[in-house]
């Protein structure tokens, strides 16, 4: 059985997040979790809450509590979001102003209970 988790319009960019979810990719999430405990990046915090949030899915899906060892991750993939224009301008050229733009990402990832 697979169980999936969607974080939207997260407010990083998507490599930095791909980079991550490279790694945990294929792993059981006990792996998983003391990968993205031992990043230094601010990242890991979005992404194991992804992940994190899969597997209790998973676990309401299948009515009874699962170890972590048990549990892969199949999928985990970051997309690109759309780019958020803040409430603050920068100066352009011949006295234009430019808003401020950040990077946003959508975040998924899909764990399954049987290693494929």
């Amino acid at each position: 059985m697979q169980a999936t988790c969607k974080l939207k319009y997260q407010r990083y960019s998507m490599l930095k997040v791909a980079r991550l979810m490279d790694l945990i990719r294929g792993k059981n999430l006990r792996e998983a979790q003391y990968l993205l405990d031992a990043m230094r990046t601010p990242t890991k915090n979005v992404v194991k809450k992804a992940v994190k949030s899969a597997g209790a899915n998973l676990s309401v899906k299948l009515g009874k509590k699962i170890d972590l060892k048990e549990i892969w991750v199949k999928e985990a993939k970051a997309d690109q979001g759309p780019m958020k224009f803040l409430r603050r301008f920068n100066a352009g050229p011949q006295g234009r102003a430019m808003p401020y733009t950040r990077n946003m990402c959508h975040i998924t990832v899909t764990v399954t209970d049987n290693k494929e």
